[in-house]
Parts: structure tokens; sequence; C-alpha cells
């Protein structure tokens, strides 16, 4: 009877355990904002939950502004992004290669496997790769092209691959050719919106300085620059409301938990990586009802 009770003890032990693994997540931007401009909430609502994230810039954003030197500029975003992973709770990653000139290179492939694999992910998340900006484009590809090369121990020589299922997940954007996004997974992030909100202006050079002249709404901002906060804080914003993903929402909410829901972020599962049922996509991410 002893030997029973330590047998269930001990399975009970070990499914607790599992189960109380830290769900890994790695998301990788082409510049610094674009991660927590598009997964800034669950990367708040993971750290919350004692989950692990990791932001990785695959540039280091030293040409995006109107005024700063490339050095200057470079130095002062690294800045900003601990800033932004101080407020959320994650590892933030520069890599150096410069703003506007990231290429699907070998170099490059290689170095995203080892983060990954480094990292352990169980989530890995770029950009699709159609999109306004080459950066953006390529840094898709180079993730995309890294998602079967995990597994293959000698794409990481001085690592080890990775040898678990890794969803890989598309951020979410408005480009409708050759194909839309489509969000196959959407989180209620109302209840660390703030947070978000807080990490996207951590980044004064692009929120308050390059995207208002480079979008021509400089004139926009509010005269009292007590205001301006407020004001971007709000417009960058606007791309989390809960309406633009409302029919894949109510497919994880019920109805009237939809209804008190303002902000998400949606995600498209990419077909080169795991495929995950609902019951896999609810392990993964547990602040799902």
């Amino acid at each position: 009877m002893k030997s029973f009770s330590f047998l269930v003890i001990l399975f009970l032990s070990l499914t607790f355990a599992k189960a109380a693994e830290p769900v890994r997540v790695i998301i990788f931007g082409a510049h610094p904002d674009d991660c927590e401009y598009t997964s800034g909430g669950i990367a708040a609502l993971y750290s919350q939950m004692g989950h692990k994230v990791k932001f990785v810039s695959l540039t280091n954003g030293n040409k995006g502004h109107h005024l700063m030197k490339p050095g200057e500029l470079a130095e002062r975003r690294s800045k900003e992004a601990q800033e932004v992973a101080r407020i959320l709770g994650v590892e933030y990653e520069i890599m150096n290669n410069d703003d506007g000139e990231l290429l699907p290179s070998l170099e490059n492939r290689f170095a995203v496997i080892k983060l990954i694999c480094d990292w352990e992910a169980d989530i890995v998340i770029s950009h699709r790769t159609n999109d306004y900006h080459p950066d953006h484009r390529n840094a898709g590809v180079i993730v995309q092209d890294a998602a079967y090369m995990i597994g293959v121990p000698l794409m990481n020589p001085n690592g080890k691959p990775l040898r678990k299922p890794t969803v890989f997940l598309f951020m979410p954007d408005g480009f409708q050719k050759p194909a839309p996004f489509s969000p196959d997974i959407v989180i209620d992030i109302t209840s660390v919106a703030d947070k978000k909100e807080n990490a996207l202006c951590a980044n004064v050079s692009q929120m308050f300085e390059w995207l208002p002249w480079i979008e021509g709404w400089e004139n926009e901002l509010p005269a009292d620059r007590a205001q301006w906060r407020k004001f971007v804080g709000n417009r960058f914003m606007l791309g989390s409301k809960v309406d633009r993903f409302k029919d894949a929402a109510l497919k994880w909410y019920p109805a009237a938990q939809f209804k008190n829901i303002r902000y998400a972020e949606a995600f498209e599962i990419c077909e080169y990586g795991s495929r995950p049922g609902k019951d896999e996509i609810k392990r993964l991410f547990p602040m799902l009802p």
C-alpha cells in the first residue's frame, strides 16, 4: 500500500512539474519597437504569469530618424529597448544589422537558429513576408527559413538542436496581397493595455519624433507637450482594438466575455512549424479562457 501511495505521489509530482514548466516565447521584430507594437500585450501577460519572453530586433534601428546620426540613434534606441524590457518584464536583444539593410543571409539565418534553440522556444513570432518594409519582409524570410532547421543538429554546431514541437506564428498586418493576415489565435490584452502603451511610448525617438515626421502628422500633436503621450498612445493602440479581430476572437471567448474586451492581439499559425490543435494552443496560451 505504501509503495502504491508513493507511486501516486510521484506521478502527481511529475505531472505538476510538467504543467508548471514556463512557456518560452521568442519574438523577432525587424526593428526595436516592432515586437512591442504587435506583441507587447501577450508579453506582459506571459511575464505576469511567470513565463519567459525574449524580444529580438534583427536590426539596430540606426536609420529611423530625420535628425540624428546613425551611431547616436542606435545607442539611443538600445536604451529605449531596455526600458521596454523593464516595463514588460522581458529580455531584449538587438542584433547589429543596420536599419534598412537586413538581408536573408546565411549568417542571419544561423544567428536566428541559435537564438531559437538557446531560448528553447515553444513559440516563435515574427513578421509575414508581404509587407511595406524590406526589413520586415526579410525578417519574415529569415525566421521562416529557420523553422525546419532548428531541429537539424548540424545547423547549430555550437549548440543543441531543438527537440520539441515549436509553433511559429505571424504578427498581424493590414496588407491584402497576395493574401491577407488570417487570425488563428486572439488574446485579450485589456488588463495590460496600459503596459503595452507605456512600452510603446518608451520608444521616444520613434513615437514622438520619427513617426510623426515620416508619416506626416507632426502638426497634429497637441500644442501642450504634456498631452503628447496620451495622444500618441491612443493613436498607436488603435491597431489593438478588439473589433479588428472580432470574428476570430469569438472562437476563443464567450460572447458575454467578449463584451468586456477592448484590446486584443492576434496571430496566424505558420505552416512551417508545429501545427497545434485547440488543446495545445490553450496550453501554450494559458491566458485563454
